[in-house]
């Protein structure tokens, strides 16, 4: 999943090698990851009204699906 929303949002940005993805585990087994990119590339990454970021969490979570977890998304400033 990480590798997916690393992918993803590097197809998006124009800084690709400022992308990262760092996960951890919430105690109630929920995966974060915490996507950063380059200050100019956030809007990018978000998009009118939430639009991007919100599709990008969708396709995470229906990857999570098959493997039976739950994830959130969160950019990072």
């Amino acid at each position: 999943m990480e590798e997916l929303l690393e992918c993803l949002a590097r197809s998006l940005v124009d800084e690709p090698d400022r992308v990262s993805v760092e996960s951890f585990e919430e105690d109630d087994g929920t995966i974060v990851l915490e996507l950063s990119v380059a200050e100019d590339d956030v809007g990018k990454l978000i998009g009118r009204g939430g639009r991007t970021i919100n599709a990008l969490r969708t396709l995470i979570r229906a990857s999570a699906v098959k493997h039976g977890r739950r994830v959130l998304v969160d950019v990072v400033d």
